[in-house]
C-alpha cells in the first residue's frame, strides 16, 4: 500500500514539475528563460537578450553598437498577447527585471539534478536508494536486499519477489478456477433440489386431490 502511495506522490511530483517548466519557456527562443529575465508591462516574461532581439528586429533603422542597439526610446510588441511596449532611453535595460522568475528557475534546476527514483518499481522505505525486490517469507512483506542483510528481516527466508508474485498469481488463478467449479457445481445441486421439491409437490398435490379426477 504505502509503494503505491509512493508511486503516486512520484507521478503527482513530476507532473507539477513539467507544468511548471512550460510556464518557464520563453516564447522567442522556445528554451528555459535565461537571466536576467525582464517583464513587460503587460506582466508577460522575456529572456533580456530576447526582449533585445525583438527590440532591434522593430527598429532596424536606429544605430546599433556590437549588435546592440543604442538609441534611446523605441517600441516593440509582445511575442505573447500583442501589447505595444514603450522604452525609455534605457532601452530593454529599462524593464523591470523579474527577479521571482529568476528564483523559481534557479529553484527548478536544483529539484532537477536531483537523482530521480525509478517510477517503475516501488522503492523501500527505510533504503531510500534502494528497490523492493525481495519477498520476506517469514514477515509475508515485500522488502529490499539491505533489510535482508542489515535489516528486520536479516534472519528471515526470503525469495526473488518476481517468484513469489508468479506463485501467488498461478495460486489465486487455481483458486478462482476451484471456486467457479465448486459453484457451478452447486448451481447444479440446486437445480435438482428445486426439480425434486417440483415433483414431491406435484404427487402430494394427486395423492391429496386425485379422488375428485
Amino acid at each position: 500500500m504505502s509503494a503505491s502511495l509512493n508511486y503516486k506522490s512520484f507521478s503527482k511530483e513530476q507532473q507539477t514539475m513539467d507544468n511548471l517548466e512550460k510556464q518557464l519557456i520563453c516564447p522567442i527562443c522556445l528554451e528555459m528563460f535565461t537571466k536576467p529575465v525582464v517583464i513587460l508591462p503587460c506582466q508577460h516574461n522575456l529572456c533580456r537578450k530576447c526582449a533585445s532581439d525583438i527590440f532591434q528586429a522593430s527598429n532596424p533603422y536606429l544605430p546599433t553598437r556590437g549588435g546592440t542597439t543604442v538609441a534611446s526610446g523605441g517600441r516593440f510588441r509582445c511575442p505573447s498577447c500583442r501589447h505595444e511596449v514603450v522604452l525609455d532611453r534605457h532601452g530593454v535595460y529599462g524593464l523591470q527585471r523579474n527577479l521571482l522568475v529568476e528564483n523559481i528557475i534557479d529553484i527548478y534546476k536544483q529539484e532537477s539534478t536531483r537523482p530521480e527514483k525509478k517510477s517503475d518499481q516501488p522503492m523501500c522505505e527505510e533504503h531510500e536508494d534502494e528497490r523492493i525486490n525481495i519477498y520476506c517469507l517469514n514477515c509475508e512483506v515485500p522488502t529490499c536486499s539491505l533489510c535482508k542483510v542489515f535489516g528486520a528481516h536479516k534472519d528471515c527466508q526470503v525469495a526473488p519477489l518476481t517468484h513469489v508474485f508468479q506463485r501467488q498469481k498461478s495460486e489465486l488463478s487455481d483458486g478462482i478456477a476451484i471456486l467457479v467449479g465448486s459453484n457451478d457445481r452447486v448451481q447444479g445441486v440446486i437445480s435438482q433440489l428445486e426439480d425434486t421439491c417440483k415433483t414431491i409437490e406435484v404427487s402430494q398435490f394427486f395423492c391429496l386431490f386425485g379422488w375428485f379426477f
